[in-house]
């Protein structure tokens, strides 16, 4: 075999020897490139998928938002209806006249004068109710008028003996009342 014959077979396996080279190059390339593209579809679902959860969160979070402000101006004005409602019954109940208010107010003042042990007492009333309690107490021994107080009508009563003060007023009786019924007053205004 001569020289030149060896130098071509060393040549031909070079050749041989780099197109494997090259054809595994090009094979390990494809791979790369194909995990590459896809790492990146993967990547690009995830965050598509990310940004989906995120639009769905935030309108979640803007109907919740909606939904508590609606709620709010709901009771806002339930509020305001009820307030309405409490200042045209004590409008009423101011103008109640005659012997309709006398029979209230001597009910409270019997009442009243019932919380203390024979012990003189002083009661208050609204400026318009002086004379009313002043003429109802007139019959009635350690009971004075003493003054006045801003309240719808009745009575309130005290006594420097015992330290003890009644409040048998409109207002009071007002109070107690609204506090038992609101809720049942709140269905039957506001009735789903």
């Amino acid at each position: 075999m001569s020289l030149e014959t060896v130098v071509e077979d060393i040549r031909d396996e070079a050749r041989a020897r780099a197109e494997d080279i090259r054809e595994q190059a090009e094979a390990d390339a494809e791979e790369v490139v194909s995990e590459a593209e896809a790492d990146a579809e993967r990547i690009r679902e995830e965050r598509l998928d990310e940004v989906e959860r995120q639009i769905e969160q935030e309108r979640e979070q803007a109907l919740s938002s909606a939904k508590l402000e609606a709620k709010q101006e709901r009771l806002s004005a339930r509020r305001d209806v009820l307030e309405d409602v409490r200042e045209g019954v004590e409008e009423r109940i101011a103008g109640i006249d005659g012997d309709r208010r006398r029979d209230l107010t001597e009910t409270l003042l019997d009442a009243t004068l019932a919380e203390f042990d024979d012990e003189d007492v002083a009661v208050y009333t609204r400026p318009e109710d002086v004379d009313l309690l002043e003429e109802l107490c007139d019959d009635r021994d350690g009971v004075e008028v003493d003054g006045e107080v801003d309240c719808l009508g009745g009575v309130i009563g005290e006594s420097d003996t015992s330290r003890v003060r009644v409040n048998n007023t409109f207002d009071s009786v007002l109070e107690s009342v609204w506090d038992d019924e609101l809720r049942n007053l709140s269905e039957r205004l506001f009735d789903k």
